[in-house]
């Protein structure tokens, strides 16, 4: 048994989302919650097909976006897996339809930090056993910190 991690490539101004379902209409469905958001995302989607071809199934309405996504998602390598990378919108404004679609069976992440997927290889194949998403925290927040986030989140309009 061999782990090993793999760094995940985020564009400068994009977030991904990386979990597991267990169906090659993952594709088209993650497109269409991507599409019809409402919010003017780009995005890309890639899916390791597990059974059959075995292909990286790929779709996007931005070309860096689904070229980076496909380049992830073969770098992990592991079946069932796709890789959704977006800009113009955030992971929150999607990440509720993409856990209500029916092939979805997780998500591993959510994010814009550095991020490194930390894979297991077996004879059969490989899988994803966790992520490591950014980096350990550095301290508790202050009071003053809890202001400026508060302050934050009103800025950007997810609080009023």
């Amino acid at each position: 048994m061999n782990l090993s991690p793999v760094k995940i490539d985020i564009p400068a101004g994009a977030n991904v989302i990386i979990g597991q379902s267990h169906f090659i209409k993952t594709v088209e469905d993650l497109y269409e919650i991507l599409a019809t958001s409402g919010t003017g995302l780009k995005f890309g989607v890639a899916f390791c097909e597990a059974s059959q071809q075995r292909l990286v199934r790929w779709d996007g309405n931005d070309k860096e976006l689904t070229g980076s996504a496909i380049a992830n998602a073969k770098a992990i390598g592991a079946g069932h897996v796709f890789v959704v990378l977006l800009r113009d919108g955030f992971p929150i404004n999607v990440l509720n339809q993409i856990k209500n679609c029916p092939e979805v069976c997780r998500i591993f992440c959510a994010t814009a930090n550095a991020l490194e997927v930390i894979v297991i290889d077996r004879e059969q194949g490989r899988g994803v056993v966790g992520v490591v998403d950014g980096e350990s925290p550095a301290g508790v927040e202050t009071e003053d910190d809890q202001a400026v986030r508060r302050e934050f989140l009103r800025k950007i309009g997810y609080k009023r």
